[in-house]
């Protein structure tokens, strides 16, 4: 049963920390430690929930597809991208699939396919098959994303610009994947190729130890200054 929603007043100086269907503890914005204001817990109800964005180190983990058309190759590039190692599973397979996989497996999803998943992603154009997916994942605790029908699944991939080390992701939530495309698609005319040097470079004042100096600090100004048109 989704929890409902109730609009409730509440002080301009109250600061809410919300969690569904979850007692939470409302403070004054102005409580001092020496002189702390009085701490009431209450109830907040609500429909959405907002998917927490996080970004995941899959060297050598094995993360399995299952499907072999264009939406699977294109799981499977981002994974190769992230250094994962790709396992594809699907009776047919695109050539450019198996130039980055690990493993293939050319034949149908079966169950036990997920064992020893990090992550899988049900990519095929069935319906059942990618149901199968989801189920097997979320018995067995494994992260799912499943393409036709994303509530089904556990996470979804946003839309990436990446620029070298750099990379902005967007997302809806899964309410409009068109619109975080366009929104990537006008980003990439803001963050232009320098900033892959330019981060890099800050990559190895920070990994260096020092500071960065004023040339590149001028830089970073002049990028974010860009920005602000």
């Amino acid at each position: 049963m989704k929890a409902r929603t109730e609009a409730r007043a509440l002080p301009c100086n109250t600061l809410v920390r919300e969690s569904c269907k979850m007692p939470v503890v409302l403070e004054s914005a102005d409580r001092r430690l020496t002189d702390p204001a009085p701490i009431r817990e209450t109830e907040i109800e609500y429909d959405n929930t907002v998917p927490y964005p996080v970004f995941m180190d899959l060297e050598s983990r094995r993360c399995v597809v299952v499907g072999g058309g264009e939406v699977a190759n294109r799981k499977a590039r981002k994974l190769l991208q992230a250094r994962a190692g790709v396992v594809v599973i699907s009776p047919e397979i695109k050539p450019e699939l198996e130039s980055v996989a690990v493993e293939i497996l050319r034949r149908p999803f079966e169950a036990g396919d997920l064992e020893g998943a990090f992550l899988a992603f049900a990519a095929t154009d069935s319906r059942e098959v990618n149901a199968a997916v989801a189920r097997e994942a979320d018995d067995k605790g494994i992260p799912v994303n499943v393409v036709d029908l994303p509530s089904e699944g556990s996470f979804a991939v946003p839309s990436v610009l990446r620029r070298g080390r750099m990379q902005v992701a967007v997302s809806t939530g899964g309410a409009s994947p068109s619109l975080a495309r366009s929104i990537r698609g006008e980003l990439e005319g803001i963050f232009g190729p320098d900033w892959a040097g330019l981060v890099e470079e800050l990559a190895v004042a920070r990994m260096s130890g020092e500071k960065a100096d004023a040339r590149l600090e001028s830089e970073v100004d002049r990028c974010l200054s860009q920005l602000r048109g």
